[in-house]
């Protein structure tokens, strides 16, 4: 990160024509009385007492009329509130397009590509779909009314206006929404169905903080698999084509059952056989052996199939997207038959 120079006076302060990223703290009970560079060690991991008193000095804005002035050894009470800033890195580059499956004026049901993130995030900011959308329909204000992770491509449903985007999420937390996935395993299942009826809770169980957990004080959590295929790929790993039909909605829920299942999605960094790939690949630090296990640079799970009621008139429509193609090259690249 490059030191910005403090105008006289003063500490450096946020540049004023480059986008800035801001993170937001503010003190719970049980930390008071503890050091500021120990608060902030607690709370963001791998720092350490240099980079926190770094952090102090340059890159802390204290909340509060008059502001406190902070330093390291400051003891923080309950309430304190302050935010670090940074400037933010260039975007990555990502799909800025997407495919149209449903366009009625009301209802918009696009096939996301794998990597465009729906919403932006410290690294996201222009390339989202929500950006992508408001520039391609400017006369409607396009919503999603659920979620796909960045590297997740498949049916996305939008309403065109706050009224029908209200309407859609009713019908989603209402559980009036089918929805099924493609995904393709590592390992081929015992049985041809199967189900996965585990409780899954976000603990700190493993050093990758989105991780989610079997766990039997979680939240209920069940999906149903059926086997579409089983395939072998070139080097004689099995893999098997699964449509997957999530009973609940829970944060990575097929990618954390199938994991639990001993049948990890192929491509996926988190819930692999190795999550410190996870790690590797934040940090821009991918080596040969991790990309040779992933197979794919990303997970290979696919919005297949959408039955949902639609937003106005209440009447079922159902739509499909065919599998992605970079998934059904990886596919089409497998042979039938048992490994050798």
């Amino acid at each position: 990160m490059t030191r910005l120079e403090p105008p006289p006076g003063g500490r450096a302060r946020p540049p004023a024509v480059r986008r800035v990223i801001r993170a937001r703290f503010v003190v719970e009970k049980n930390y008071a009385g503890w050091r500021l560079d120990a608060y902030l060690m607690q709370k963001i991991r791998r720092l350490d007492a240099e980079k926190a008193a770094f952090l102090v000095a340059e890159r802390l804005d204290a909340e509060g009329d008059p502001a406190p002035r902070l330093a390291p050894d400051s003891l923080v009470a309950p309430g304190l509130s302050f935010s670090l800033w940074r400037e933010a890195e260039p975007e990555p580059e990502t799909p800025l397009t997407f495919g149209v499956v449903h366009d009625d004026g009301e209802l918009l049901v696009v096939d996301k590509p794998a990597g465009l993130p729906i919403h932006p995030t410290a690294r996201y900011f222009e390339h989202t779909f929500t950006a992508v959308a408001r520039a391609r329909y400017p006369e409607r204000k396009v919503d999603p009314a659920h979620r796909l992770d960045r590297e997740t491509s498949g049916l996305l449903a939008c309403g065109t206006a706050p009224v029908f985007t209200t309407a859609l999420k009713a019908s989603f937390a209402a559980g009036r929404v089918r929805k099924a996935y493609l995904a393709l395993s590592l390992g081929w299942p015992a049985e041809e169905a199967f189900e996965v009826d585990a409780p899954l809770a976000l603990t700190l169980q493993s050093e990758v903080r989105v991780r989610m957990h079997v766990h039997p004080e979680g939240a209920g959590s069940c999906t149903g698999f059926e086997v579409l295929g089983r395939r072998v790929t070139a080097d004689g790993a099995r893999v098997a084509l699964l449509a997957c039909h999530p009973r609940t909605g829970r944060q990575h829920q097929i990618r954390a059952h199938l994991h639990h299942a001993g049948l990890p999605v192929v491509g996926d960094k988190i819930y692999g056989p190795d999550e410190l790939i996870f790690d590797r690949f934040t940090r821009k630090a991918l080596t040969d052996g991790d990309r040779a296990t992933l197979r794919l640079d990303r997970q290979a799970l696919h919005a297949w199939r959408l039955e949902l009621p639609h937003p106005r008139t209440g009447a079922l429509v159902a739509l499909e997207a065919p599998l992605a193609p970079d998934l059904q090259a990886f596919w089409d690249g497998c042979r039938r038959g048992e490994p050798t």
